[in-house]
């Protein structure tokens, strides 16, 4: 799968609709940045991926979602009951999850088959991230592929 280089203005992520603005204004200040960072981050992955994909940004089941036409939604959260961490979740019978800890099982920490888990006090690793996010936007294209193409 093919990431190309954009400009600055291509990277901007789009405004929030109030829906999803009044989610980001509900996580605590300290939370709220680091979630902010990862929608920019799955911003900029639809804009420089090969063929740039469009993305609705909505909630299900109360959680910050990106979902896109030939991909696997991607949604992100934080939860009171385990404040230290956030996570970014996939649809758990996908083959995301269980490719991301063969490609990165030493960079990431991983709940199950469903989500990659961050520290509040870690930084995010922007560029494997980044990869993982473009083989979920792109799931259903390389699904069939070992390593979903890696």
């Amino acid at each position: 799968m093919m990431i190309r280089s954009t400009s600055n203005s291509a990277r901007s992520s789009p405004s929030i609709n109030a829906t999803v603005k009044a989610r980001f204004a509900n996580y605590p200040s300290n939370v709220r940045p680091r979630l902010i960072h990862l929608r920019e981050l799955i911003f900029q992955v639809a804009a420089e991926l090969e063929s740039p994909i469009h993305l609705e940004e909505t909630l299900k089941w109360g959680e910050l979602s990106y979902l896109t036409k030939y991909g696997s939604t991607v949604r992100m959260d934080w939860k009171e009951k385990t404040p230290d961490q956030y996570a970014m979740y996939f649809k758990c019978t996908s083959r995301l999850v269980p490719t991301f800890e063969k490609l990165y099982g030493d960079v990431f920490t991983f709940e199950g088959d469903r989500s990659i888990v961050f520290k509040l006090d870690e930084g995010v690793p922007d560029i494997e991230l980044k990869h993982c996010i473009a083989l979920a936007l792109t799931y259903h294209k390389v699904k069939h592929l070992p390593l979903l193409g890696a």
